[in-house]
């Protein structure tokens, strides 16, 4: 096992274009690290700078405490798990799992034993006489950890490993995934698209974008405490409502459109370098459970609703999802559309004249109905702000 540290990492092709730009990464010993971001994002470029099989234009990759930058693929002891499983059709599941031992020429005793090993980790035992044909997605999917299990790598690297799966399975998969992660203790890279799997899989998750690194940290740091826009509307489902305010003079209150928010004294004395912003405009952003339906509630007061018209409800069963529109600007952006998969569809283009669109999470004894007004209960201690200019969260 090793420790894999990424220092200044960069990636640039041929003809100019940066993957990839100063990743500065430790994973520890047993440690699940998630590299999450949208499609172009540098994520699979930096797993493969890590398996050897895109050279490092610059900066220091070091396994274990030893430089690899220019160590071959198979000298640095990593095993891989792509979204296509790559088993051999005509093999069963034992010789699949057992294939890379058998290249090496391990005796077949000792192939056997850690086939068996292998097979009786990942629920396997029954199916080791079994072809890949006879076996379902999440089945292939475990074969393949099989094969790269019975190797004892330094390094887990897996690329989607999931994508290939339907919904229900991909969520018994992420389970699987981590609690077989967490018993064989290897350091681990998982990349995804998949913030919900990030959040859920991740000891740690790095948010990446345009080749750089956005933030890292634990998944609950990550949603508490963004470091900047990109962050914020990536991380969450639905992802955060952000809007264009103005605070007041004073501080304590802040402008969305034509209505008014009031601060409270614990949210400014968390965020002391809010006041550099008084008389200014900020971005906004507020999650959708952090607004309620204020009919359901006794503790409405001035200064913590906002009102909205009601365009469609979403009945989950445990939760309602009740889309609006508001009259406060949207603070929408590139990196806005691109965390929220709008710029994957060629930009979204704002249809509702001077309103913004949001979301809220609601009880279900809520009576909040498309066409309707509603207003809603607004957490103001869990209010985020933004720099317009920079982008970046106004914390201390």
């Amino acid at each position: 096992m090793a420790t894999v540290k990424l220092e200044k990492v960069s990636k640039v092709y041929p003809n100019g274009l940066p993957a990839v730009s100063g990743l500065d990464l430790d994973v520890a010993e047993g440690e699940l690290m998630v590299l999450v971001g949208p499609s172009g994002s540098g994520k699979t470029t930096a797993l493969r700078m890590v398996a050897g099989l895109e050279e490092i234009t610059s900066g220091t990759l070091s396994m274990g405490g030893k430089v690899v930058n220019d160590l071959a693929p198979k000298d640095r002891n990593v095993a891989m798990v792509f979204q296509s499983y790559a088993l051999y059709p005509h093999m069963t599941v034992a010789e699949n799992i057992g294939f890379s031992l058998k290249l090496r020429k391990v005796s077949k005793s000792e192939i056997d034993r850690k086939v068996k090993d292998a097979a009786s980790l990942l629920g396997l035992t029954e199916y080791l006489g079994s072809k890949p044909a006879q076996l379902s997605g999440g089945q292939r999917q475990r074969v393949a950890m099989g094969r790269a299990i019975v190797r004892e790598p330094s390094v887990f690297l897996m690329d989607e490993p999931l994508s290939n799966l339907d919904a229900k399975m991909r969520v018994q998969m992420r389970a699987e995934i981590s609690r077989i992660q967490r018993r064989v203790g290897v350091a681990t890279f998982y990349v995804t698209h998949d913030q919900t799997e990030a959040m859920t899989m991740g000891d740690r998750v790095a948010v990446l974008h345009k080749g750089q690194l956005q933030q890292c940290g634990t998944p609950q740091t990550l949603y508490e405490r963004p470091d900047n826009i990109f962050v914020a509307a990536f991380i969450g489902s639905p992802a955060m409502n952000l809007y264009e305010g103005t605070l007041s003079p004073s501080g304590d209150e802040v402008k969305l459109g034509s209505q008014v928010l009031s601060l409270p004294a614990s949210l400014l004395a968390s965020r002391p370098r809010l006041a550099g912003f008084n008389d200014r405009k900020v971005v906004v952003g507020l999650r959708p459970e952090n607004l309620g339906d204020a009919a359901l509630s006794a503790q409405s007061a001035p200064g913590t609703t906002l009102v909205a018209d009601v365009e469609l409800v979403e009945a989950l069963g445990n939760e309602l999802q009740v889309h609006f529109l508001i009259d406060a600007p949207s603070a929408r952006s590139e990196d806005t559309e691109a965390a929220t998969g709008a710029a994957e569809l060629g930009g979204l283009t704002n249809l509702t004249g001077s309103r913004s669109e949001g979301v809220a999470r609601v009880s279900p004894r809520s009576e909040l109905r498309s066409g309707a007004r509603g207003v809603f209960l607004v957490d103001t201690d869990s209010i985020h702000f933004f720099d317009p200019a920079t982008g970046l969260a106004i914390w201390e």
